[in-house]
């Protein structure tokens, strides 16, 4: 048999902070460009994202930066972390990346970084990623999420042409939180409150009265609540796995590291648990 090739190297891109706004309480926005972004292209996919590299703390790493070398020379102590962000809009004629960020004080890494970030700040990246984009054949449309799936659902529903049949929900933490969303359809924002992540957005979704003829859904947030709806998606409607793009973002009591570490094998669980389906080993 032959070999497989080995994977291409990744090269990670640098950018440099344009400007930044505080879209809500908990919303950060920060504006990427500079010449790091040549050949960059996010506009085939709605939930394309990027993985930002954050190196550990009073490490310096070789220039030109290599991953590939960093990784194979330094302790794993050391290594830079990843976290990922979904772009929320790229414009290839200014050449400008735009990314949302959830902050929660001082808690997290990604966060208080985008909230200090000023202009001419470096910051390095892998990407793009993604696979969904609205199936233009669907009859109509369902997008769910939380706070962390916003930018994504956003980017979404601009894209959908006049007259596209869609329903959004977004779970957010109070009224504080609703964002200006320039699209032909509207968003049903779901104030949390008190209550725990998700419940208010599987509430309103088990309460929406379907429409008839196929539907092309995004659902996308905590772990815990998207096991929920894609219960009530996969098993209770039979929707088709290819009409779900369907995943946990994020889950409570994990930050992005473990919850990456874990996230194929839970998926794995989960889909055998609804639909009797063979576990695959992580």
């Amino acid at each position: 048999m032959a070999e497989r090739p080995g994977r291409k190297p990744r090269k990670p891109r640098t950018a440099q902070v344009i400007r930044t706004e505080r879209l809500t309480p908990h919303m950060q926005r920060v504006v990427l460009g500079g010449e790091g972004l040549a050949g960059f292209a996010a506009d085939t996919c709605t939930d394309h994202y990027v993985k930002l590299l954050f190196g550990a703390e009073g490490v310096s790493y070789p220039e030109p930066f290599d991953l590939e070398r960093i990784r194979a020379e330094f302790p794993r102590e050391q290594w830079p972390v990843t976290r990922t962000y979904t772009v929320r809009a790229w414009d290839p004629v200014r050449r400008e990346l735009t990314l949302d960020f959830v902050i929660h004080g001082d808690e997290g890494l990604a966060g208080p970084w985008a909230v200090r970030a000023r202009p001419g700040d470096t910051v390095r990246f892998m990407g793009p990623g993604g696979a969904y984009t609205p199936d233009p054949g669907a009859d109509w449309h369902l997008l769910a999420g939380d706070e962390s799936a916003l930018p994504a659902i956003a980017r979404a529903l601009e894209t959908l042409p006049a007259g596209a049949r869609a329903h959004a929900f977004v779970e957010i933490s109070g009224p504080e939180e609703e964002q200006e969303i320039d699209a032909g359809v509207p968003v049903v924002w779901l104030h949390r409150g008190d209550r725990p992540v998700g419940e208010a957005l599987v509430e309103a979704v088990r309460g929406l009265d379907f429409p008839d003829g196929r539907m092309h859904a995004f659902v996308h947030g905590e772990a815990g609540f998207v096991k929920e709806l894609r219960r009530l998606l996969r098993v209770e409607r039979g929707v088709p796995r290819e009409d779900l793009s369907i995943s946990g973002y994020w889950r409570l009591g994990h930050n992005e590291d473990g919850w990456q570490a874990s996230k194929r094998e839970w998926n794995a669980r989960i889909e055998a648990e609804q639909e009797g389906a063979p576990a695959v080993a992580a």
